[in-house]
């Protein structure tokens, strides 16, 4: 046999191992992960291996990958029986920092231009490194395929040398055996491990299995137990998963309990190459009442996770949809735990927009009541993607769902429903934002447009202040809010007669009220005495209570006051100024109208008890003419 021969990495050692170890990968529990991997590329290799050469084999088709903890011993090992390596591959692959021999392997493979390629995960040969975060020394015992005399040992303590010497090996394979630090010792539990596997490792196609040794009435007894489920579910053909397979599946990624409303399991071929499966919730889960949701999606490379949420490829308004994704085109950094940029990310993000958004539309048109239930949880984060995704916003709108001051109360219409029906004259999209739909269809600022036969959108959800000003217009009609200033129902349309007979009014109104910027006539009501509106460029009222109930210190803004010349309590006004300008009740009376118009549009007066009193002081003088 020959001595062990004491040899120096033929990189920069110190510094470069120094970094891999210490600054390469975020968390320790990583290192699993890529003795995993290994040792399933391993194993593909020698199956790929022996369809030309079966005698590789030696008999050995019982694949497994083994985890053995030895606490007396405070070592770890992981054992394949994959390809294994010679002495030359070992100083090649082991003794040379980022030199992949899974890499090389595959130009090799696809030099021969080979159509059965086996699905291996390394890239960079730095994943093995990764055992230095635990191990003070690492062991590698293999033996390659094909019935060598003899196997090979390595050992380092990835200082900056390592041994290497011929060993006796019955088998075909390697064990890597981890001489854990102290700090690492947790990694011997068998609990530890079990939920590493399940975490990173659950979908491996090679069966992960543990193997426990304990001391019984002086024997030792050895359990064996596989870690990893297997069932990668996304890599079947949909027609071979049960509706049963994929619920199972959904509340195990997303804790949900209840099944989904709609599976999206697809692949896509070409330049960009990926598998998905994608979930989209009954209705919105309790966690997004308590805590922070952040979009991803699970990100597996050759059934292995790589990141738990990966949100490049999902937009945050999609931030309900759990599923995962499977690419080998992904460019991931030297450690695997980062994506580069690249254009295949915006490939596969585009897909998964596209066919969310077009499983929600199917949803929506052939299973309308489930659509409902998933809207009314979920529809104020669908309508972000309003503001945040300038691409597909119309195909966002289109699935937004709005009462309307038309239907009954929980009914609901989609805008192209809404434009359908618009009445022959009909220019804009007129909605309205505030509290509940009940309060709003009570509004004075929907009069006019009843009076027209024209529908206003009542929009209750917060989100609507913030998103809809990206809409803009729909189906070429522009959006206006009703609560605004718009020239076709301002004093424009006025008869110059009445807006004469009414200026002396305006004048002492404006002088009563500076809390407001302008009052004048106006045609938008019919009914109500008075309202208050934004100009077209401000701040409504609803947003305005939204961002003082957020803690925003937002300012009062000045809005303008309307008064309706039709109604008989603004002409009566009218008539009192004119017959007594200056009498003290003027003012009293147009306070009240612009307080009445602060409670319809939602909000409160500022002084209560002053209005009370004004009320108060109305009846009494009224009883008193009478």
């Amino acid at each position: 046999m020959a001595t062990a021969e004491t040899l120096e990495f033929r990189a920069e050692l110190k510094q470069l191992l120094h970094l891999i170890t210490h600054s390469l990968y975020s968390d320790p529990e990583i290192f699993l992960r890529e003795l995993i991997s290994n040792a399933s590329d391993a194993i593909n290799k020698v199956k790929f291996n022996s369809l030309a050469n079966e005698d590789q084999l030696e008999g050995n088709k019982d694949w497994k990958i083994t985890i053995t903890p030895d606490k007396d011993a405070k070592t770890l090992t992981i054992s394949d029986n994959g390809i294994g390596m010679s002495r030359e591959e070992v100083v090649d692959s082991l003794g040379t920092i980022a030199k992949s021999g899974t890499k090389a392997f595959l130009e090799a493979v696809k030099a021969k231009q080979s159509s059965d390629l086996p699905g291996l995960i390394g890239q960079f040969g730095v994943g093995f490194y990764s055992s230095f975060m635990v191990a003070d020394k690492v062991t590698v015992h293999t033996r390659p395929a094909g019935g060598a005399a003899l196997g090979v040992k390595w050992v380092s303590d990835g200082q900056g040398t390592y041994t290497i010497e011929s060993a006796e090996k019955e088998t075909r394979g390697t064990d890597v055996i981890l001489h854990m630090k102290e700090e690492s010792a947790d990694f011997l539990e068998a609990w530890r491990l079990r939920n590493l596997v399940k975490k990173f490792s659950d979908f491996i196609e090679h069966p992960v299995v543990l193997v426990t040794r304990e001391e019984k009435d002086g024997k030792t007894e050895t359990t064996e137990d596989t870690l990893n489920s297997r069932k990668a579910v996304w890599l079947r053909s949909p027609r071979e998963v049960t509706p049963e397979e994929y619920t199972e599946f959904y509340k195990t990624i997303s804790h949900d309990h209840e099944p989904p409303a709609k599976v999206l399991h697809f692949s896509i071929e070409g330049k960009s190459e990926f598998r998905a499966l994608l979930f989209i919730p009954a209705t919105k889960p309790f966690s997004f009442d308590y805590e922070e949701q952040k979009a991803g999606l699970k990100l597996y490379v050759q059934r292995v996770l790589i990141m738990d949420k990966c949100e490049e490829v999902l937009p945050p308004y999609l931030r309900f949809v759990k599923g995962v994704i499977d690419s080998a085109d992904l460019p991931l950094n030297v450690s695997r735990e980062l994506l580069q940029q690249n254009p295949h990310l915006e490939t596969i993000r585009k897909n998964v927009v596209r066919n969310i958004l077009s499983g929600l539309e199917g949803l929506r048109n052939t299973e309308y009541e489930k659509y409902l239930t998933f809207y009314r949880g979920l529809g104020p984060v669908l309508k972000e993607g309003l503001a945040r995704d300038w691409e597909n916003r119309e195909k966002v709108a289109d699935l937004l769902l709005f009462e309307t001051a038309n239907t009954e109360p929980g009914k609901f219409a989609t805008l192209a429903e809404y434009v359908e029906k618009m009445p022959a004259g009909q220019e804009k999209i007129h909605y309205l934002t505030g509290e509940s739909a009940e309060q709003l269809r009570h509004s004075p600022y929907l009069e006019a447009f009843r009076a027209k036969g024209e529908d206003v959108l009542l929009m209750t959800d917060p989100i609507d202040e913030f998103t809809l000003p990206h809409l803009h217009e729909y189906k070429g009609k522009p959006l206006q809010a009703a609560d605004k200033a718009d020239a076709k129902t301002d004093d424009g349309d006025i008869p110059a007669d009445v807006r004469e007979s009414f200026a002396g009014l305006l004048i002492a109104a404006r002088a009563h009220l500076p809390e407001v910027s302008d009052v004048r006539l106006t045609k938008r009501l019919t009914e109500s005495a008075s309202c208050l509106v934004a100009d077209a460029g401000g701040m409504s009222a609803h947003l305005e209570r939204i961002l003082k109930r957020a803690g925003e210190a937002a300012g009062s803004t000045k809005r303008i006051l309307e008064l309706n010349p039709d109604n008989p309590a603004v002409a009566a006004l009218r008539a009192l100024h004119a017959k007594v300008p200056d009498d003290g009740r003027v003012g009293n009376f147009v306070r009240l109208f612009y307080e009445q118009a602060v409670i319809a549009e939602g909000s409160k007066v500022m002084d209560p008890s002053a209005f009370a009193k004004r009320v108060n002081e109305l009846i009494v003088s009224t009883s008193s003419v009478a």
